[in-house]
């Protein structure tokens, strides 16, 4: 189900809007005070930014906080703008697509599926992203909030594994075929260490859960719901 986060007043329009988008099967989460965004950003992972320019917030302010989260959060961008806003120059290459207020909601909602579609084709299939957990396969590199992680090679190994099948619960035996071999002769507690230590890694760096354990199972990655 697409996220979108919404920064702008709660008001009757921006009600509408967050009805319509939740009856076309969006989740919907509005900020009305900027200095909430980044950690609303952490704990909901939108998939799509509107903002409101010409509203609450200052245009350059707005702009600014746009241009941030598009860049460090590689989040897709859609603004709320005025026909004044439309026809001046204040509108930022960092984003994405435009509505004009009083909003059409049949027009917000094609531009909200076009600029999520158009955002999912040109992610690289060499980038697995989860929040603000980032594995990049190309180069091996595991960051949070764009902070390194130093794991191990079998480490990195587990998490790539898990990320790429998000929700899927595998067994202990499992994961030791797939991320260890089959020619691997340790016991099951070898994943446990490693799921442990993993843990302690990437969810102390967030204060967020990635990996959940499933009773009498296994593990799994956490999907979002």
């Amino acid at each position: 189900m697409p996220r979108v986060l919404i920064i702008a007043q709660e008001n009757e329009p921006v009600k509408r809007m967050c009805s319509a988008l939740k009856q076309h099967g969006f989740t919907c989460l509005l900020v009305s005070h900027p200095g909430d965004v980044f950690k609303k950003v952490a704990e909901f992972a939108p998939d799509l930014l509107l903002i409101t320019l010409n509203g609450h917030l200052a245009n350059a302010e707005a702009i600014e906080l746009a241009r941030r989260l598009k860049l460090e959060k590689r989040l897709p961008v859609i603004a709320l703008v005025t026909r004044k806003t439309l026809f001046s120059e204040e509108l930022s290459p960092d984003i994405d697509d435009f509505v004009v207020e009083l909003h059409d909601l049949d027009e917000l909602l094609f531009r909200v599926k076009r600029v999520i579609q158009k955002s999912r084709q040109a992610e690289s299939p060499e980038v697995i992203k989860h929040g603000d957990l980032v594995i990049d396969t190309a180069r091996c590199e595991v960051t949070i909030k764009g902070v390194p992680i130093e794991l191990t090679f079998k480490e990195y190994e587990l998490l790539k594994y898990l990320a790429s099948h998000k929700g899927r619960v595998f067994s202990r035996e499992s994961l030791l075929n797939k991320v260890w071999g089959y020619d691997y002769y340790g016991g099951d507690r070898t994943v446990d260490v490693h799921i442990r230590r993993l843990r302690s890694k990437i969810e102390s760096a967030s204060n967020q859960t990635y990996i959940e354990t499933v009773r009498n199972i296994g593990y799994r990655f956490k999907a979002r719901a």
